[in-house]
């Protein structure tokens, strides 16, 4: 996912957990270019962003990814770090909807305040890659999990009794995001997953939301930030 001006599932996140991982926020729509690609560098209506290019993010700094048990609540697990790295596979004239694979998606520095555990063992996005669409309209990404593959995240807690593993899916086997030209970001926000498998420590749906900024091509020189036209 690009630093589309302003992903994951994942493993940002997850996705992830991201998964990865409801409805994306009302944010700033991309710049409309019917003259330049979907995705450019270093400026909207820039350069067009290149087929095999690796488009790289991490948490916008002082904020956390995080996957609680409700939507309004602050029950579930926080992590201080999280990124993501996305290969693009087209890149369409705007307006239209460049593709890309999510590849990797990470998040460490995790806490819980889930009752009855005491620590965050890991967080990891499974079953990547994981198609993903940039579409100018909007600046809405999307990342989709298959059939054999789906969205999934895995989160190792210690509880008092020992370690708990806890697997969450996506219900519609996506996520949605919002890329902002503005802030240089991608946000997800909300995004519902429920519980696949695990004991009832696990609180059975967790609420990821996250914000990537900035978002780079890392395959240029500087790595310059990425635009959604």
């Amino acid at each position: 996912m690009p630093r589309y001006g302003r992903i994951g599932a994942g493993l940002v996140a997850l996705a992830l957990l991201t998964g990865v991982v409801g409805a994306a926020p009302a944010v700033a729509a991309p710049t409309s270019s019917l003259a330049s690609a979907v995705l450019t560098y270093p400026t909207p209506a820039g350069t067009a962003v290149g087929v095999n290019d690796v488009i790289q993010a991490s948490l916008k700094t002082g904020t956390n990814a995080t996957f609680y048990s409700s939507a309004t609540g602050t029950t579930g697990v926080k992590c201080a770090a999280s990124s993501f790295s996305a290969k693009v596979l087209t890149n369409p004239t705007a307006p239209g909807t460049a593709t890309e694979s999510l590849t990797a998606q990470s998040f460490t520095s995790c806490t819980t305040n889930v009752f009855g555990t005491t620590g965050v063992q890991s967080v990891t996005v499974n079953n990547l890659p994981y198609a993903t669409k940039v579409t100018s309209v909007g600046g809405v990404v999307t990342i989709s999990g298959t059939a054999t593959a789906p969205i999934q995240s895995t989160v190792v807690l210690n509880s008092l009794l020992g370690p708990i593993t806890c697997v969450y899916r996506t219900g519609a086997n996506s996520l949605t995001g919002t890329a902002a030209n503005a802030t240089n970001s991608i946000t997800f926000t909300n995004q519902m997953l429920t519980k696949f498998s695990g004991p009832s420590l696990c609180f059975g749906t967790a609420y990821f939301s996250a914000t990537y900024s900035p978002v780079r091509d890392t395959s240029r020189t500087g790595s310059p930030g990425v635009y959604v036209n």
